[in-house]
């Protein structure tokens, strides 16, 4: 039996244990309720899972692990939540361990390196996943959307009620605040928005997410997709991460004073991302099809510039009614990433921004796709292959270093094994092995 004190309610019989690998591919390995104590909730996993990419189960041999080797994954006591839409199933986190320390090759782990480093700083990075996603038919005809309706459709909402509404209720079930919900611009595809947190409950958070909305849809008939392009002519489903920085309690994003209205600090931090932008999109948008929605044009944030509420800038200040700027956000974000290591990335880019005090340059406040490239502004359009966001990753040592040399090979590693693989393949197939992969 468990022990009386554990954090684990006595209802639940299956604990489950999960991580994110280099592919995205949310995994876990479950205990029965019979430990004695929290300290033995763990279960072990193969070195070489961090290795294996996300369209065939072997190990990369670039990635510099092999199957040889054990890990232990060990569940973060206050990531507890259970399972609404698995009655007794509760679900921890878990964090990759050997030799009773942090392994070089844990996404949380790099992610935690990086929130650290910012307090170190004297800041911290809170921030919030937006999801899109598609609500699929499958017939023996192929996969079809749910309905047919048009963006903020009220009879989308009205069609589809009853599997929003369980979403929503498994969400606040396990902690998330849910904020707003509308249907996206796809005919079935739909947005759900939930709160800020501080970084690693914001990725944790995301991971919930994926698997609340995917298993629910699937308790009603249907399958939910978030990968980023299902059909050719029909809008791609992005997961824009909004960033706000704080200190003691405070969000210090904001200054009336300056003449963008943003702060010191935030503004050189977003400086720091745009800088290295193209070669986060090789972590923020990592897979090859994460590439047929990024175009100008469709909202999607497929130039180097930032703006003050343009949505085709790849980075959107966004200011309140009264001016003030909370929060800001990435649009190259896709839910083909894994949070981790993408929000890890991210705030490695910002903390560059930082320490280098670099600024910002005008922002764009037209379309950027409607300017020509060094006519007006200096506006380099974004990778528009993963073949080239990894070339540049490859030429970023910030980033590589803040990953770190293990972490990094493995995860580049994958991302080549997965482009050398589909690379004859089109999208109807690339969506038919992929599609429930995200």
């Amino acid at each position: 039996m468990v022990n009386k004190k554990s954090v684990v309610p006595s209802d639940i019989e299956f604990i489950r244990i999960l991580w994110c690998d280099n592919a995205n591919i949310i995994r876990a390995k479950s205990i029965y309720k019979n430990s004695s104590e929290d300290s033995k909730y763990y279960v072990g996993i193969s070195e070489g899972q961090q290795g294996v990419p996300a369209v065939y189960d072997a190990v990369v041999e670039e990635s510099g692990l092999s199957p040889v080797g054990e890990v232990q994954l060990k569940a973060d006591l206050s990531s507890f939540t259970p399972v609404p839409y698995s009655p007794g199933h509760g679900r921890f986190m878990g964090d990759m361990k050997k030799n009773g320390e942090t392994w070089d090759y844990c996404p949380r782990g790099f992610l935690k390196r990086m929130r650290d480093k910012a307090a170190g700083m004297g800041f911290s990075v809170k921030g919030a996943f937006e999801n899109e996603f598609y609500l699929l038919k499958k017939t023996e005809d192929g996969i079809f959307p749910a309905d047919d309706t048009s963006f903020a459709s009220t009879y989308s909402m009205d069609i589809n009620s009853e599997i929003i509404d369980e979403m929503v209720k498994s969400l606040i079930l396990q902690g998330m605040e849910v904020q707003q919900y509308h249907a996206e611009s796809g005919p079935g595809q739909q947005e759900i928005t939930v709160k800020y947190d501080e970084a690693l409950k914001a990725c944790d958070n995301q991971i919930i997410f994926r698997e609340t909305v995917r298993a629910v849809a699937g308790k009603y008939g249907l399958t939910a997709s978030f990968l980023p392009k299902i059909f050719v002519d029909k809008a791609g489903s992005g997961c824009h991460l909004h960033l706000s920085l704080w200190r003691e309690g405070k969000n210090i994003l904001s200054d009336f004073e300056d003449k963008y209205g943003i702060s010191k600090v935030g503004s050189q931090f977003i400086a720091g991302v745009l800088h290295h932008l193209p070669a986060l999109m090789a972590v923020t948008t990592p897979i090859t099809n994460s590439y047929h929605r990024i175009k100008p044009h469709y909202w999607s944030g497929a130039f180097q510039c930032w703006g003050i509420g343009n949505r085709e800038a790849a980075i959107r200040v966004i200011p309140e009614f009264n001016g003030e700027i909370k929060n800001f956000e990435l649009k190259t974000v896709d839910a083909s990433s894994n949070p981790y290591l993408a929000l890890g990335a991210v705030i490695a880019a910002g903390i560059h921004g930082v320490t280098q005090k670099m600024e910002l340059e005008e922002p764009v406040q037209e379309d950027p796709g409607n300017i020509l490239q060094g006519k007006d502004y200096k506006i380099k359009i974004l990778p528009s292959r993963l073949e080239n966001a990894i070339e540049e990753l490859e030429k970023d040592e910030i980033i590589l270093n803040a990953m770190g040399k293990k972490l990094s090979k493995a995860y580049i590693a994958v991302k080549k094994a997965e482009i050398e693989y589909l690379k004859n393949f089109n999208l109807e197939k690339e969506v038919e092995l992929l599609l429930e992969k995200y």
